[in-house]
């Protein structure tokens, strides 16, 4: 396999890992002539066809203007959503320019593999913030004697495994993700109680794994709490 076949695929893979369907050399006619495209993507969104037309510069040199013209007239002559062109040395100066405000994107494999695990990374802690906020609701519906025979909290005065603190710092950590803080500062926090929550990730997959652990401890405690036949529960007060 060529050089730039293999090109297309890994560009291709890629995609295909983020859930589209892509095909390689794939002839596509279009209203004036017919094309035949590097990489085709496809997809389909709540009754939506989406097709981005791909073209791949295995070069040793940047890509010049002309291929941008060129791949704008192909992507309005077969009615594509996006057209991408792909290649790792760069482009000119003229290029950029010919691709501003048009639906033709100039980018390389590195940088999509980097915005893709920015991306997959910001919805890895969105999904763990939903996991956050059910072991707050948890927590918090334990009565104070369960949270502290089932080892979700010390007893008052005494030091010990906090789940609350668990709780907080990951709020904390989250949020100041979501804001674009890396690593998390935790502002706001009593920093002698919080002492031992340092997240010091610079990325979004990083600061996914220092926080999940945390996370997966306290949901393995919170449902062995609620397994526990003593345990009480604040809606099971009788009024």
């Amino acid at each position: 396999m060529a050089e730039w076949d293999d090109y297309q695929e890994e560009v291709a893979s890629f995609f295909r890992g983020l859930g589209l369907d892509a095909a390689t050399n794939v002839p596509i006619s279009g209203a004036r002539t017919s094309h035949d495209i590097d990489v085709v993507v496809r997809s389909e969104h709540v009754g939506f066809d989406m097709l981005w037309i791909v073209e791949c510069k295995r070069w040793s040199k940047p890509v010049s203007k002309l291929h941008v013209l060129a791949l704008r007239e192909i992507v309005s002559d077969v009615g594509a959503d996006r057209g991408l062109l792909m290649a790792e040395s760069g482009f000119q100066s003229g290029a950029h320019e010919a691709a501003e405000l048009t639906n033709v994107k100039l980018t390389s494999l590195v940088e999509l593999k980097d915005s893709a695990s920015y991306s997959l990374g910001m919805a890895s802690l969105r999904a763990l913030q939903d996991r956050v906020d059910e072991c707050r609701s948890r927590y918090w519906e334990l009565e104070k004697e369960s949270r502290i025979d089932c080892g979700l909290r010390p007893p008052v005065g005494l030091p010990g495994y906090s789940g609350n603190l668990v709780i907080e710092a990951s709020e904390a950590a989250l949020n100041d993700a979501f804001k674009g803080k890396f690593p998390p500062l935790l502002d706001g926090l009593a920093p002698l109680l919080y002492r031992h929550f340092r997240f010091s990730a610079g990325s979004p997959s990083g600061l996914y794994e220092e926080i999940e652990p945390l996370v997966a401890e306290l949901e393995e405690l919170l449902d062995r709490a609620y397994a526990s036949p003593g345990r009480k529960l604040k809606r099971d007060r009788t009024n």
